[in-house]
């Protein structure tokens, strides 16, 4: 429970830098300094190893590289959730999946029911699926002890799923053209990487230069680089061979969270959330991308996880945290809609067109503004009825 709470605090002070570094891109790309913005983020960078040069834009190493120690964290925090922590137990793990899987499902049939007829937009079918763990939790946190701890703790496990899912999603559906060579050359790194965890080998050292060597052979072969983040985690030893030793999962884990939640997701806001108010029209507002996106995020979330955790309870396979109500529970459903970070990510991803980007970043944001507001103040209205 210290982690938790940790955890929670850490997460309620990254919201309001994510918040501010959204306002700061907005800003900055409607003023004068909109030609410097676009400088930065589209300025080339370079990495030289030995004969391998790879040179990209800054936003790409930001969606890919930074966002790639973003998946390790998610990784290392569902390891340790699931083997040692809330989700070890069969009976915690049933409702926080199976309400990620409706807050995936449902949002992502409305927003296919808008784009049906365009196969173009209908690539960001996953884009309302998804739910930012910092936005979200830091909603709840900024409530205070007024909520029931177990709550915070099913958002979280929720968002854990729903991250999960959302690097399968990505490892499936978002890939380039596929180079086979440097699929089969990320086989040694792997073979490394299990051999290191097999004989519980403690130096992070070694896990950091191999999956470093793994990051860069899923780069070039096509497949979203970000998977390699995730993959990396699930090998990072959970017991330390010393007694009373943190081990390394959790020291890494101490490491980069305060970079991700500080640095990293809010870095990733700046490059990502700039738009202009020229670019939004009535043509914008009634795009099927803007509305799919609005409406999956907005009703699609909070539907998929109550009616498919309503009948998980009814059906008796699981039964809602302790002192928890569904009133409780109505108002965290709504807040699994603030997408922002990770649907803009895979919003990216999904599209090239400027037209489609520009819609996309507006509707995840008008989305996930009305699930967070609506539904802080339904839980402060729940507050206030139970006083």
């Amino acid at each position: 429970m210290k982690f938790i709470r940790n955890f929670m605090r850490l997460e309620s002070s990254s919201a309001i830098i994510l918040g501010i570094c959204t306002i700061l891109a907005i800003l900055a790309k409607n003023s004068s300094f909109m030609n410097s913005y676009d400088t930065l983020v589209n300025y080339p960078v370079s990495l030289h190893i030995s004969q391998l040069s790879v040179t990209k834009p800054a936003l790409i190493w930001v969606n890919e590289l930074l966002m790639a120690v973003f998946f390790l964290v998610v990784g290392l925090e569902l390891k340790r959730e699931t083997l040692e922590g809330h989700l070890a137990s069969n009976k915690n793990r049933i409702l926080p999946a199976i309400a990620a899987l409706g807050g995936i499902i449902v949002p992502a049939t409305i927003y296919a029911v808008y784009n049906w007829d365009n196969p173009i937009t209908l690539k960001g079918w996953a884009v309302p699926a998804a739910t930012d763990i910092a936005f979200a939790i830091g909603i709840l946190s900024s409530l205070g002890k007024r909520l029931p701890p177990q709550l915070k703790i099913c958002l979280l496990s929720i968002a854990i799923f729903d991250d999960i899912v959302a690097v399968l999603i990505i490892a499936i559906f978002y890939t380039a053209n596929i180079s086979f060579y440097w699929l089969l050359l990320s086989i040694l790194p792997l073979l490394i990487l299990i051999t290191l965890n097999h004989f519980s080998v403690q130096r992070l050292s070694f896990y950091i230069i191999i999956g470093s060597f793994l990051w860069i052979c899923i780069l070039k072969s096509g497949v979203h680089a970000t998977i390699a983040g995730i993959v990396l985690a699930f090998f990072i030893p959970i017991h330390s061979k010393t007694a009373n030793k943190i081990s390394p999962l959790m020291t890494l884990e101490q490491i980069l969270h305060p970079w991700v939640s500080y640095f990293i997701l809010p870095t990733f806001a700046f490059f990502n959330a700039g738009i202009t108010v020229e670019e939004i029209s009535a043509r914008t507002l009634t795009h099927p991308v803007f509305l799919g996106i609005v409406t999956g995020l907005f009703l699609g979330k909070q539907l998929g996880v109550m009616l498919f955790s309503v009948s998980a309870v009814k059906l008796k396979w699981c039964s809602l945290p302790e002192n928890v109500t569904w009133l409780h529970y109505y108002g965290m459903a709504l807040i699994t809609g603030i997408g922002f970070t990770m649907s803009i990510f895979i919003g990216m991803l999904a599209f090239s067109h400027d037209e489609h980007l520009t819609v996309m970043r507006l509707g995840v944001m008008l989305g996930s503004l009305l699930s967070g507001v609506i539904g802080y103040i339904i839980l402060l209205g729940v507050i206030r009825w139970y006083r």
